[in-house]
């Protein structure tokens, strides 16, 4: 039997057994631990899919911010990973690696690294910027030099600035951390723990694939997981073309003790059915 023959069967009987189980009261081994992100499951009423991210047993909603934190908490959640309202004209294509962007990017995460401490929350997301005609090295530097500016302020509150690894090759195009080894050498030059990469596994199948090997070698700079199906970002099922089991078995391995996002969009467009996506998904993850 070939390997991608079990994977479907494996993938398969999975979703065999959850279409019939019930949302609620999912028995996880919590091996790894479960979060999503927010921006998948926009259209649900943010209360409403605490309640439904609890019931499936999950413990966190992430890519969320200081006002969405309080709510958490009553619901007795988390945010494994936090963003904030970023200055006007500033986001993943446009970020550390311009220096024009340092001052108000500064300001911004010092306020930003003592409310996500205040809040329990050990990462926050960053991103290198797009290269606009910029060489790999500038970028890295440009980036390194804020970064360094905002450990100290890291170290006291116990957070980690995590930067996200995007595909240029087809959702970001000139994003410029765009590969496991580019972001590694920004942590070499950093040299900090509180500076680490988030590996999207979706986005470095477009780029590399190489998973296993990847979270093996590289484990002690990754501080966050995302996933989605590949192509097309939909359910990590037998649709699409990564197996899952296997490359959440390496991540468990290797030691890693944080949290997994499903960074999916569901097929469904219910909340029931968007929901009942999402449990699937932690179901084949939760090895």
């Amino acid at each position: 039997m070939s390997l991608g023959t079990a994977s479907a069967i494996s993938f398969t009987g999975i979703s065999a057994v959850n279409a019939a189980s019930s949302p609620k009261n999912l028995p996880l081994k919590s091996n790894i631990k479960h979060s999503v992100c927010r921006w998948c499951y926009g259209s649900i009423p943010f209360e409403e899919l605490c309640q439904g991210v609890k019931d499936i047993g999950m413990a966190s909603i992430e890519l969320t911010g200081p006002k969405e934190w309080p709510i958490l908490k009553q619901y007795g959640l988390t945010c494994a990973i936090g963003w904030g309202e970023w200055p006007k004209g500033m986001g993943l294509n446009n970020f550390f690696n311009n220096p024009k962007n340092h001052e108000e990017l500064i300001k911004l995460y010092e306020e930003l690294i003592p409310q996500a401490a205040a809040n329990g929350i050990k990462n926050l997301i960053c991103f290198s910027g797009n290269r606009n005609g910029m060489t790999d090295l500038t970028g890295m530097m440009n980036c390194a030099k804020i970064i360094r500016k905002l450990i100290p302020v890291c170290e006291k509150n116990g957070v980690i600035l995590t930067m996200e690894l995007l595909s240029s090759k087809d959702s970001h195009p000139d994003y410029m951390c765009d590969t496991i080894e580019w972001g590694v050498a920004l942590c070499e030059m950093v040299n900090s723990e509180s500076f680490k990469m988030l590996y999207d596994i979706f986005h470095m199948q477009s780029m590399h694939g190489d998973h296993i090997r990847n979270v093996r070698r590289y484990g002690k700079y990754i501080s966050h997981y995302h996933t989605g199906g590949m192509p097309g970002r939909k359910e990590i099922d037998n649709t699409q073309e990564i197996y899952y089991p296997a490359v959440i078995k390496a991540i468990i391995d290797s030691g890693y003790k944080g949290y997994l996002g499903q960074e999916f969009v569901p097929t469904p467009k219910d909340k029931d059915g968007m929901l009942a996506s999402l449990k699937r998904c932690v179901e084949i993850c939760d090895i």
